[in-house]
Formats: C-alpha cells, sequence, structure tokens
C-alpha cells in the first residue's frame, strides 16, 4: 500500500482555506443579501467586491467599501421609512387609546342622556297625557343641547336650555293642568291662545309656577356636566397632539445620522453589528428633540386626564344629575298643582287671560286630582343599573394612561431597544467597531443638543412648537376653570403603581395602577367658577366602537406589529 504523504495534503488544504477566506474577505456577498432582505433598493446597484475609489457623501472612510452614491440614496430613504414607521407604532397606541375612550366616554354619555329623555318622555306618557304631543319637541330639544354640551360642540348653555323648556311647559300646564278646560274655552290656536302663551313663557321666572325646582336642576346639571364636558374637549387636543406628532419630519441632519448608525458598517461588510447604546441614544435623541420638548406640558395634561376622570365619577354625580330629571319635573308640576289657585290669581294679573274662561271649567281643581307619587327606594329607581358606568370607565382609562405621562422623553430609549449591542463585546460608534462608545451621551431636549456628538439641531420644529404651545395654554386655562385639577403629586393606586417622590421622568416607572383613591378636590369646586374659555373650538373625534373585546384584540395586534417592526432594523 503506498504511503500518504499527510503533511502535502494538510498544506494544500491550508492554501485553499486562504484562497477562500481571501475572496470571501473580497466579497460584497452579505452587503447584497441584507440589501436584498431589508427591501432596500435594487440589486444591480451592490457591487461583487469592494472598491477603493467611490465617492460617498456619509459614509465615508479610507478603505474599499462596498456602498456606492445610489446605495447611499436608498439607505437614506429606507432608514427614514422605518424610522418613520417605528414612531408610529409606538405612538399608534396612544392615539388609539385617546380615540378609542373618546368614543367610550361618549357613548356612555349618550346613553344616559338616551335614557334620561326616555324617562322624562314616559312621565308624560303615562302620567300627564294630555301634555304629550306639544311637550315632546321640547323635550328633543332639551336633551339635544345637553348632549352638545357634553360632547363639547356648539356654544350651548345648561341653564339656558333647562329655562327653555319650563318657559315652553308652563302654558301647558296652566291651561292643562292647573286650569283643566281653559285651552278648549279660549281654542288652543286662536290669537288669545297665542297671546297668552307667550305672555306665560315670558313671565314663567318671574311668576315662579314651579317653585325651586328649575333653578335646582339647572344648577345639578350645569355642575355635573361641566367636567364631562371638559373631558370631551380635553381628549380632542390630546387627539391633535398625536396627529401633529405623527406628521413632524425628519431632518436632514437626522436622517444622515440615522444612515451612519444603521448602514454604513454594511459598507465594510459588517452587517450584523449593533450600535453602541450611548451611539444610538444620542442619534435618537437628536432627531427627536422637538417632540421631547412635549414632555412636561404632556404629563401635566394627563394629570389633568386623570383629575377630570375622577370628578365626573366621583359620587356619580352627571349619573344622578340626568337620572334624576324626571323626578325635578315631576316635583316641578306638582308644586304647580298644590298652587294651582294662587297661581291662577297672579297669572290673572299678570296676562289678564284667565278671567275670560268660564268659570265652571277654569276654576275647578278636584283635590283627586293631586295625587303626589310613590315614593321610590334607591333600589326601585330604573336607571340604577347605569349608575357607576362612569366610574369603571374612570379606572379603566386612568391605569392605561398613567403609563403614557413620559411618552414624549422616553421615545427615543424605546426605539433604541431593538438596536443596541448591550450583551455583545463589541459594537459599532458610527466609525469603526469599538468596546464600548466613549463620547458623552447628551439629555432629552432641543437646548441638550449642543452637546451632542452625532447630530446637528439647527432648532425646535415650529410645527411641534405650536401644539407645545396649544397643549400649555389648554392646561392653564383648565387651571382658570377647576383650580387645582392636574396637580396632584401623589396617586393612591392599587396593584404596580406609580411611585411618589424619588421617581425620575427618566426612569420610566410609571405603573399601570387600575384605580384612583378619593381626592379633596370635589363637583362643588367646578361650579365655583364660569367658563371662560370657547371649549366648543375643538373638534372631537367619534369613534363607532369601544367594546373591550376589540379593544383588547386591537392591543394585541399593535404589539405583534410593533415586534415586527423591530426586527426589520436586526
Amino acid at each position: 500500500m503506498p504511503r500518504v504523504n499527510v503533511s502535502w495534503i494538510i498544506t494544500v488544504l491550508a492554501v485553499e482555506l486562504a484562497t477562500l477566506s481571501a475572496a470571501h474577505a473580497h466579497s460584497c456577498h452579505e452587503v447584497k443579501t441584507a440589501f436584498q432582505v431589508r427591501q432596500i433598493g435594487q440589486l444591480k446597484w451592490v457591487p461583487e467586491t469592494p472598491a477603493t475609489d467611490v465617492d460617498l457623501s456619509i459614509c465615508k472612510h479610507a478603505g474599499p467599501s462596498c456602498c456606492t452614491r445610489r446605495m447611499e440614496e436608498s439607505y437614506r430613504a429606507a432608514v427614514l421609512r422605518d424610522t418613520t414607521q417605528n414612531i408610529r407604532s409606538y405612538s399608534f397606541e396612544l392615539k388609539y387609546l385617546i380615540s378609542a375612550h373618546v368614543a367610550a366616554f361618549q357613548d356612555t354619555f349618550q346613553s344616559l342622556i338616551t335614557f334620561s329623555q326616555n324617562h322624562l318622555t314616559s312621565l308624560f306618557e303615562t302620567t300627564y297625557s294630555s301634555l304629550m304631543s306639544s311637550i315632546s319637541p321640547h323635550i328633543i330639544c332639551l336633551f339635544t343641547d345637553l348632549s352638545r354640551f357634553l360632547q363639547g360642540t356648539g356654544n350651548v348653555s345648561v341653564e339656558t336650555a333647562v329655562h327653555c323648556f319650563f318657559d315652553s311647559l308652563f302654558p301647558l300646564v296652566h291651561t292643562r293642568i292647573v286650569n283643566p278646560g281653559m285651552a278648549d274655552s279660549i281654542g288652543e290656536d286662536s290669537s288669545d291662545a297665542n297671546q297668552l302663551g307667550d305672555c306665560l313663557r315670558m313671565t314663567r321666572q318671574d311668576v315662579n309656577p314651579f317653585g325651586p325646582h328649575p333653578k335646582v336642576m339647572a344648577d345639578t346639571l350645569a355642575s355635573a356636566l361641566r367636567a364631562g364636558r371638559v373631558l370631551s374637549v380635553a381628549l380632542g387636543v390630546g387627539l391633535d397632539v398625536m396627529n401633529v406628532t405623527e406628521m413632524a419630519e425628519l431632518s436632514k441632519e437626522c436622517t444622515q445620522a440615522l444612515v451612519r448608525m444603521h448602514y454604513c458598517s454594511h459598507c465594510r461588510g459588517l452587517t450584523l453589528i449593533r450600535a453602541c447604546s450611548g451611539y444610538c441614544l444620542n442619534v435618537m435623541r437628536g432627531c427627536l428633540a422637538s417632540l421631547s420638548e412635549l414632555h412636561n406640558p404632556w404629563r401635566q395634561y394627563v394629570a389633568v386626564l386623570q383629575d377630570l376622570t375622577h370628578i365626573l365619577a366621583g359620587a356619580h354625580n352627571l349619573e344622578l344629575a340626568l337620572l334624576g330629571i324626571r323626578g325635578q319635573v315631576e316635583e316641578a308640576i306638582l308644586y304647580a298643582q298644590l298652587h294651582g289657585p294662587r297661581l291662577t290669581a297672579t297669572v290673572d294679573k299678570v296676562c289678564g287671560h284667565s278671567s275670560n274662561a268660564s268659570s265652571t271649567t277654569v276654576r275647578t281643581f278636584p283635590p283627586t286630582s293631586v295625587t303626589p307619587p310613590p315614593v321610590n327606594s334607591s333600589q326601585d329607581v330604573p336607571g340604577a343599573d347605569k349608575i357607576g358606568m362612569l366610574t369603571r370607565l374612570h379606572r379603566e382609562f386612568t391605569g392605561y394612561i398613567s403609563r403614557y405621562k413620559s411618552f414624549f422623553s422616553i421615545l427615543p430609549e424605546a426605539l433604541c431597544e431593538g438596536e443596541m449591542g448591550v450583551d455583545e463585546l463589541m459594537c459599532w460608534s458610527g466609525d469603526d467597531v469599538v468596546k464600548s462608545y466613549t463620547a458623552r451621551v447628551v439629555g432629552n431636549g432641543v437646548r441638550a443638543q449642543r452637546q451632542n456628538p452625532e447630530v446637528r439641531v439647527r432648532g425646535a420644529d415650529p410645527m411641534l412648537m405650536d401644539i407645545k404651545n396649544k397643549l400649555e395654554l389648554f392646561n392653564m386655562e383648565i387651571q382658570e376653570i377647576m383650580p387645582g385639577v392636574g396637580h396632584r403629586e401623589s396617586w393612591d393606586e392599587t396593584g404596580s403603581g406609580e411611585s411618589s417622590g424619588e421617581c425620575d421622568d427618566e426612569d420610566g416607572c410609571e405603573g399601570s395602577g387600575d384605580s384612583v383613591a378619593s381626592t379633596t378636590l370635589t363637583e362643588a369646586d367646578v361650579s365655583k367658577k364660569t367658563v371662560k374659555v370657547s371649549f366648543h373650538d375643538s373638534p372631537i373625534t367619534q369613534n363607532t366602537s369601544s367594546s373591550d373585546a376589540s379593544f383588547s384584540m386591537a392591543s394585541f395586534i399593535i404589539i405583534i406589529l410593533a415586534l415586527g417592526l423591530h426586527w426589520s432594523f436586526i
């Protein structure tokens, strides 16, 4: 058997391996693969081997490069697209949270309005059927105004709407309940009837046929509904903020810095290396400097939302006020019946029409006609099942929104989470592969970027500064209308709530507590000042669905999409 020369075989294999390694080192195959997988551009733009005479504007270095000018432009477009998508993937969940709760609160308000309207209508259908056809349009007008007020649309006054309803009710009660037969004796469509009706409507507040009930009802509704109106407008402001931030554009300097961070390593064949943590933070904080300026007013705004929902749900005032409309109207009519003789005498003096009617029909006021309604216990009150709806909605909403108090300040860190080589021995610094990033890591905000070594920030984005000023102005207006709202320092939440005192804004320690303890701020504070701001100017976005199932499924889909977008840079 011939003898095998082992040393010769080893030498041949070593030469082959060296040849293969050299060929691989001088190939742009990995760069082309990454270019294709990430759908950056056409493969024909990627060279087969590195070149040394490439005229690059961003990824410049002395050695050979797998990049060309066309590839740089493609990298610029890709990084702009991917970063914008990543920002929107984080902001979309917050925007959806606000818009979904706009719909949820409005659905709850409308449910209470509709039930209360039907409840009042049933009073006239069953007890005062002779008034039903005439009073029905005025019932619709009253609750339409209350609904518009709660939605924050239109220059509507609750007090005016209530008093207008009682003004229209007075002629009907006087001619058909207090003096049954008067309407028939003078003729409903006669000039006398029209003159009497006009006189009664104009003098109702002076004659005071319904006692204290109209004023009590107006004051109760105005106080209870005001917090709901302000909350509707506040949620609309939040949607405006999110819409503007979605439209914010990344600057040219930011785009160049993102290309250096994500793709300049590819030019050297390093497609798997990740950016150093401090390097990524500098780039992202420079790119999002103007967005970070929203942090302080946004944090205050979230506190305002928490306080408003707490006031709205506290003691069930809004629910009880709406559900109590029927009782107030019924008591008002009963008051007019009980004081019928005095009321008729007063009307005779003021309007002078009662004496024209037949005394046998006009003055008939049998004692049996005044039957006080039975007093219901709280368990028997219609609509009792609706009490607590706002409390449950308040707990859910504050539990979610509290997580986003520092949204604009932690957004750079969130974007860097999937990009940083935290546990790796080596990372990309923008110029080379290093063991650690040694440059200074700057903070958030436009002013802090003066020291940023990676991104030049020329100034604040005017569009974002406009929305910041709008948010600050809104917070100030809330303080004028409802002093103390948004200034509670501690929140006593169950579960993993936000710790008080030592939590820094950058720590991301906001919790997800789902209930809020009572506060010293009461609904009485709401009525101490009149509304000075035209809140109806802010549009409110309406959503058609607010079910818990759709909300949970949407959140799940958002998480899956966000995770998918994070992998686009890996």
